[in-house]
């Protein structure tokens, strides 16, 4: 279907089937409903019950849980458009958003695809092409091999002539997969290998490119918008440093430390990286910049653009004032963009977080089960963005992500104040979470001075994933809140007895015979630790202390047996030592190896009765799309081996058990 309209003609996008799932399917559905649009929504088995299903006007079932049965499959999409007669399909971010056949099946189908075209998806879908079609235009480019010759021995050789350290990156995606950083020529084919196999698992295609290893690097981005009529407009930058595993963690607008004649030459380069393709819709122009002396128009380089709408988009937003959703469905339909560069002003300071179900402590490893608890604070300056609700389930077969949390300011220390508070008060229970993380980096001195690089988080992981020592004032507050409920428990098991019975001097008033004066010591977990707390009942009043801190008032939330404490932007999780459950997180000790989440086992390397070093690798699992190898802890021998490559694993079972080796008697 052509992108060109007549821009007279009345707004002809009646109906949007979103090609997604999640966040970004729900923010689809809340702008499109905005403009008056019936909204249809896909779902795989996994994700019959989920939030965007339940926003969206229309919901339609695509296949089983696996994306690559469901959300991938473009034909099952179109069906389901067609049936549904949708005007229009909007791809979100991620699955088939960057996927040049899926735009022109939409066309040849007569659906109007809410993206670019696909000859600027097929231009920059290829980082090498992208990169040679960059520099045509003068578009600064990093070093190093973009080509297509993918022989082992020639990348290897491409490497050394850039200079280590380098970066092997897949060819065809993004968000880190297929990318590894190799410092000496000796660890370049290992690396290639596991860099293609990501790749190929994460894109089906296990194509890379070499690029030089910047030592200092931040990741400055620009938002573009381009309409059918050859308009181009920039709407300023974002900075994304704050990378783990080269995944975006906080993003924010506008880049810190940012001098107007760097903005200027940043933005431009982004627009005319833009015009070399022809470009129409939204899209992002990423940069790396060498931040060893701060911003400087001299070293920064292109390094991708994808061609989508990008998660951290609401930053852009909030400090533009616009509704990116909205200009992607009016430039879809041929309109003009609707303002010009000289309308677009920034103002403010915005920030996000990306709150994921995973464990920060533990290497970032995927979590998943029921949301018992979800909590977002509200008010003034702090939109939430999410994709799931409390008592839903975050499944091992997607991202992770649970929400966007966002905040906004008239500077950025008050944006950043803000976005400390707000994660404060964010609760989540269930799955594991990054907020204790998140809050730690963003009160980090480097992430408010403004310094953080990419490498950052992965430097300093040890201090920012550490547990601080718990709030034991809040603690005893929550101690004393528990006592109370459990004495109202005792008084109504004890009234429904017999009158004869509460009357007998060998039953007492309640449970704990808090008649007199008493000093009762309970056992308590305190996030996760067994301590004692001393209950004083005084008459009517009852208080507590935890490590001889004296209860204080704090907001305490309840998440089923467990009460979360909130003070000064702190929490404190505290239960009954008598009903604590097993940490699935300590699992694995005395030999056995136990999976760290729900996964796919890509390969195994030992067998049972083999000798094991400590160290060794001994297995590959796959979550969201990401590896996560397990080595053996101890020397050992090979005891037990419960899977194979190929089987799906939940998380605590025991994968493998290690025993020390009998040493025979002479």
């Amino acid at each position: 279907m052509a992108f060109q309209m007549n821009a007279n003609a009345a707004f002809p996008l009646k109906s949007v089937l979103i090609a997604n799932r999640g966040e970004i399917a729900c923010r689809v559905i809340r702008t499109a409903k905005a403009m008056g649009m019936r909204t249809i929504a896909v779902y795989s088995d996994a994700d019959r019950n989920a939030l965007h299903v339940k926003l969206a006007d229309e919901a339609y079932p695509i296949g089983p849980a696996p994306a690559r049965e469901s959300y991938l499959v473009i034909d099952k999409i179109i069906a389901t458009a067609k049936a549904a007669k949708a005007d229009c399909i909007h791809p979100g971010y991620g699955f088939l958003s960057e996927r040049a056949e899926f735009a022109e099946a939409c066309a040849a189908a007569g659906i109007f695809f809410v993206g670019p075209p696909p000859s600027a998806i097929r231009a920059m879908g290829l980082k090498g092409e992208a990169k040679a079609l960059m520099a045509k235009a003068n578009v600064p480019v990093l070093p190093g091999y973009h080509g297509d010759i993918q022989d082992p021995k020639f990348l290897k050789q491409k490497a050394y002539e850039t200079g280590y350290p380098i970066l092997i990156k897949a060819a065809a995606g993004g968000g880190g997969k297929g990318m590894r950083r190799v410092d000496k020529q000796i660890d370049f084919d290992q690396a290639l290998e596991a860099a293609k196999r990501e790749a190929e698992a994460a894109f089906g295609n296990p194509d890379v490119l070499i690029e030089k290893y910047v030592a200092s690097p931040r990741h400055i981005e620009v938002q573009v918008f381009a309409d059918t009529h050859g308009n181009i407009v920039h709407l300023f930058e974002r900075d994304c440093s704050a990378q783990r595993r080269h995944q975006k963690v906080i993003e924010e607008a506008p880049a810190p430390g940012m001098p107007d004649d760097v903005r200027k030459h940043i933005t431009q380069a982004a627009i005319e990286a833009a015009r070399a393709v022809n470009y129409v819709g939204a899209g992002t122009v990423e940069f790396l910049a060498d931040g060893s002396q701060g911003l400087r128009a001299d070293a920064i380089w292109f390094l991708e653009m994808n061609t989508r709408l990008q998660v951290e988009h609401p930053v852009t937003e909030l400090v533009t004032g616009t509704d990116l959703v909205q200009w992607q469905f009016k430039i879809a339909a041929g309109e003009k963009l609707p303002l010009a560069q000289e309308q677009i002003r920034l103002h403010g300071h915005a920030v996000e977080s990306r709150i994921y179900a995973e464990d920060a402590a533990r290497g970032f490893l995927p979590s998943t089960g029921r949301l018992t608890a979800l909590r977002f604070p509200g008010g003034n300056g702090i939109r939430v963005d999410s994709g799931v609700e409390q008592g839903g389930e975050v499944t091992p077969f997607y991202d992770p992500m649970i929400a966007k949390l966002i905040t906004f300011a008239a500077t950025r220390e008050q944006a950043f104040d803000r976005m400390s508070e707000a994660l404060g008060g964010t609760i989540v229970s269930g799955p594991r979470s990054n907020v204790e993380f998140l809050h730690a980096l963003t009160n980090s001195p480097e992430m408010r001075a403004g310094t953080v690089d990419t490498g950052y988080i992965e430097r300093n992981l040890e201090a920012l994933t550490k547990p601080g020592e718990a709030d034991f004032a809040a603690a005893a507050a929550a101690v004393e809140k528990l006592m109370v409920a459990e004495q109202a428990k005792q008084r109504e098991a004890l009234r429904l007895l017999p009158a004869a019975v509460r009357r007998s001097p060998w039953s007492a008033e309640d449970g704990y015979d808090f008649s007199g004066a008493r000093d009762i010591p309970v056992a308590v977990l305190v996030n996760g630790e067994r301590v004692t707390a001393r209950v004083f009942q005084r008459g009517d009043a009852l208080k507590a202390s935890v490590k001889g801190a004296a209860s204080e008032p704090c907001e305490i939330v309840e998440v089923g047996d467990l009460l979360v404490a909130i003070r000064n932007g702190r929490q404190t999780k505290v239960k009954l030592a008598e009903s604590s459950a097993l940490d699935l997180g300590r699992a694995g000790g005395n030999g056995a190896i136990a999976a760290p989440m729900h996964g796919k086992v890509l390969s195994v390397s030992i067998a049972k009765g083999e000798k094991v070093v400590k160290g060794q690798r001994l297995m590959v699992l796959e979550a969201m799309k990401m590896e996560h190898a397990l080595d053996a802890e101890t020397d050992g021998v090979v005891a037990e081996l419960s899977v194979a490559a190929g089987d799906q694993v939940s998380e605590g079972a025991q994968l493998i058990l290690i025993e020390a080796e009998k040493v025979k008697a002479k």
